[in-house]
Formats: C-alpha cells, sequence, structure tokens
C-alpha cells in the first residue's frame, strides 16, 4: 500500500466581537470606536467598544422605557427572573472563568470561586426580591383613626459605576441589588477589564429579562458618566468604580436634578454577605393614610 501524504486543513481562530447591550438588543458604538483589551500580562485579547455620549443617552431612552413594566411587575416574578440569570450564567460557567482569568490574573481554580460567588449572588438577591418591602416597609402608629402605612418604592433609572478590579463579581454584587427593587440600570463596565460585563449581557438577554431593565456599556468611564450624571432623566448614580476625583465631579453634576448618589465604599472582599443597603440605597418610601372608618352604632372602627 502506497504511502499517502495526508492535507491537514489549517483553522482559523474566530475571534468574538464584543457589543454594547442597550435595549435588548446588541449594538456596536455609535461611534464606532473601540480600544485594545488586554490580559494581566499585556496580552491582547479582544478590541471591546468605546461607547460614545450617544449610546449612553441610547442607554437612558432605553432604561427609562422599560422602567414602567420592570417596577411594575410582581417582586416574585423579578425574583423569578433573577434565579433564571443565575442558571443562564451557571451554564456558560466556562466561559466565564476563562474571561475572569484573563482579566483579572487569576488561576483557573480562583477564576472558578468568583464566578460561582456571581452566580450565588444572583441567587441571594433573587430570594430578598419579595422580602425587602417586609423588612424596609411597615405599618406606622399615629394618633387618630388611620392606617398610616409605608411601603418602598424604586428610585427609577440608576447609573452604576461597576467596580474596576472585580471584573464580574463585584459587577454583579452592584446591578443585581439595583434591579432587585425595580429599578432599570445603565452599566459602565470596568474600563481595563470590560469583556465579562459584555458577555454578560448576553446572558441577560436569553433570560427573560425584559429589553432594557440593564444596559452595558464600556469605553473610557469618566467619559460615558459625565453625560450620565448630568442626564435629567436619571434617577441615582452607584459611584461604586470611579476614583477619588472622578467621584466629586459626578456628584457635584448629579446635585443639577437631585439624584441619589452612592458614594464609593471600600470593599476588601466581594463575596462576602452584601446585606441590604445596595437594596435600600435607591428605594424611595411611599406613605399612604386610609381613614379606619367606623363599625356599627358602637363607633368602634377595625
Amino acid at each position: 500500500m502506497s504511502e499517502k501524504t495526508e492535507k491537514t486543513d489549517v483553522r482559523l481562530s474566530v475571534f468574538k466581537t464584543y457589543k454594547l447591550y442597550v435595549g435588548g438588543k446588541f449594538p456596536r458604538s455609535e461611534s464606532g470606536r473601540v480600544y485594545e483589551v488586554t490580559d494581566s500580562k499585556g496580552n491582547w485579547l479582544a478590541n471591546a467598544p468605546r461607547s460614545s455620549r450617544k449610546d449612553a443617552r441610547d442607554a437612558v431612552v432605553a432604561a427609562r422605557k422599560a422602567f414602567g413594566g420592570w417596577s411594575g411587575a410582581t417582586a416574585y416574578n423579578r425574583g423569578q427572573i433573577l434565579y433564571r440569570i443565575a442558571e443562564m450564567l451557571e451554564g456558560r460557567r466556562e466561559q466565564f472563568v476563562r474571561e475572569v482569568a484573563d482579566a483579572e490574573g487569576l488561576s483557573k481554580s480562583k477564576a472558578a470561586a468568583q464566578v460561582d460567588a456571581a452566580i450565588d449572588r444572583w441567587v441571594w438577591y433573587a430570594g430578598w426580591t419579595d422580602k425587602i418591602a417586609q423588612v424596609v416597609g411597615g405599618g406606622n402608629p399615629v394618633a387618630g383613626p388611620f392606617f398610616n402605612l409605608s411601603s418602598p418604592e424604586p428610585s427609577g433609572v440608576v447609573v452604576v459605576l461597576a467596580p474596576q478590579e472585580s471584573s464580574l463579581l463585584g459587577l454583579v454584587s452592584v446591578i443585581a441589588p439595583v434591579i432587585a427593587t425595580g429599578n432599570t440600570a445603565i452599566v459602565i463596565a470596568s474600563e481595563k477589564s470590560p469583556l465579562p460585563a459584555l458577555s454578560l449581557g448576553e446572558v441577560l438577554a436569553t433570560s427573560d429579562l425584559p429589553g432594557g431593565v440593564v444596559n452595558v456599556l464600556s469605553g473610557g468611564t469618566a467619559e460615558i458618566a459625565a453625560p450620565l450624571a448630568a442626564h435629567q432623566d436619571v434617577n441615582a448614580i452607584d459611584l461604586a468604580g470611579a476614583d477619588d476625583v472622578l467621584a466629586k465631579e459626578l456628584e457635584i453634576a448629579a446635585a443639577d436634578n437631585l439624584k441619589r448618589v452612592l458614594r464609593p465604599q471600600p470593599v476588601d472582599d466581594w463575596s462576602a454577605t452584601p446585606g441590604i443597603d445596595r437594596m435600600t440605597a435607591f428605594l424611595e418610601t411611599k406613605t399612604v393614610w386610609h381613614p379606619t372608618g367606623s363599625l356599627g352604632a358602637s363607633g368602634s372602627s377595625y
């Protein structure tokens, strides 16, 4: 039998094109700009879209449009959807382990621990959606024949500056509490490590979360945050990913329409139990008075 030379086909790698996530769709940046994202050793990973002011405005429009339906959904339904996000993230676990390891310079085992904690964080907040009102709301004692009830309501459209160093767990830890309570979010991904955030957009799109509830932008944090902090249709801003100088500038801009502002707070360990502070930070309290009325001739009330 004559020896034949085998022809080996060389397969080209298919590189992923990362896109923004706005209004449930995946647009490229309106500006057409991208920037290089590298790993901890300086090796090129991908080109990420560099969002413009127009992209930021589009995200606000999408978030405002989605707010009515999301805030009006039952807390139980929101919990189901947050749990579904955890399910979908679990299904793509290996991809995120790879992306987090590259982004943060972690070993595979340490990156896996971060991804697992991020999945568990979605489940944790899913359980809180129909319980937070019982903790921060309730009946108030008043001197008179009235029911006086306080109940929490979402603030509205919230801009979130994601932590710069924790590309997935920190990211989830600031997004989940915002939407668990009925707000909609515009997330500015870590400028240095945006790829896990952009991939998270793909998870959100396949998890029953209505388009516009979460919008993910990448690029220069200061460049995107400045117009959002001054935007009149943004109700609140979380400065988790801002340094001291940028945080002060954004806080001044946010004062123009009395936005709620959550100042940067040092977090030593994003995997620690988060508590409810990030949920209550973006809740308003509505108080309702209602006459108890009288029952029968005796004048007793209920």
